[in-house]
């Protein structure tokens, strides 16, 4: 599905004059792609991932998902072709691993045989296979990532969104989600918003990297990133890899600059 985002406006309601998070932010995310969304704290990453996915409402601006197949069909609303995968897991502990992952398909009415049979495939394509009676609890935190991705991934939307998913993850365990999320986008090729603070990652897993500035959030460049799939770490350390980080890290440094200049103004 096409994510197309027109002159989007989010103004939070602080009491007074308001604080603008988005500020115009226009943008064609195309179906099938990786995109990356790269700014400083506040610039409203995470705030136009939750207005695509249906969870806030902006003030202005219109967002239009439509089918590049079938362009004349009415777009479908935010949040209805989407699933958000968060930093924080929000797995249920009193649940077991297949519980967890089939929770949304039993909200849904699927009957138990089919969903367990969907997520028993579903839990060995991201190396969970025999853990499905497991407790959360028991699990290593890579392995619970891999429990919330299997739960994104079982309700077969063509769009999913993700607001710093391994964020909080050891470095090793950081690059192994990172290779198999690039492995499964390369099997499923799904419209994917990935949001991160770390260049490397968003280098390594996009198609296009959308720079934001500091608040209000709007885009500041949009980098193609056509470094060959699969992508490997072993990329990293080449000559195209360290272009485009530097290019990127200069546009990033002058807005990290700036939120930390807004931050001292507003302490003052």
């Amino acid at each position: 599905m096409d994510i197309i985002v027109e002159n989007l406006v989010q103004v939070w309601d602080d009491g007074g004059a308001g604080v603008r998070a988005l500020d115009g932010i226009t943008h064609h995310f195309r179906s099938g792609t990786l995109t990356c969304l790269l700014g400083p704290s506040g610039c409203g990453k995470s705030t136009l991932a939750q207005i695509v996915g249906g969870i806030e409402t902006a003030t202005s601006g219109t967002i239009r998902i439509v089918d590049p197949k079938n362009p004349s069909a009415p777009p479908a609303r935010p949040g209805q072709c989407s699933v958000m995968m968060w930093q924080s897991l929000n797995l249920f502990p009193w649940r077991n691993v297949i519980d967890n992952v089939t929770f949304g398909l039993e909200m849904a009415g699927v009957p138990k045989p089919e969903r367990y049979a969907r997520a028993r495939e579903l839990l060995a394509s991201v190396g969970l296979r025999n853990f499905e009676e497991k407790a959360c609890s028991q699990l290593s935190g890579g392995m619970r990532q891999r429990v919330a991705l299997a739960r994104a991934l079982i309700m077969d939307r063509p769009i999913l969104l993700m607001d710093e998913p391994f964020a909080a993850l050891d470095a090793q365990t950081k690059i192994v989600m990172q290779e198999e999320l690039t492995r499964i986008f390369e099997r499923m090729r799904k419209t994917i918003l990935f949001v991160t603070h770390a260049i490397d990652e968003a280098i390594l897993l996009g198609d296009e990297v959308v720079v934001m500035t500091a608040r209000p959030g709007r885009i500041k460049e949009v980098i193609r990133i056509d470094l060959p799939r699969p992508r490997t770490q072993e990329m990293v350390g080449t000559h195209e890899f360290g272009e485009l980080y530097d290019r990127i890290l200069h546009l990033i440094r002058e807005e990290v600059l700036n939120a930390m200049r807004q931050q001292d103004e507003a302490l003052a």
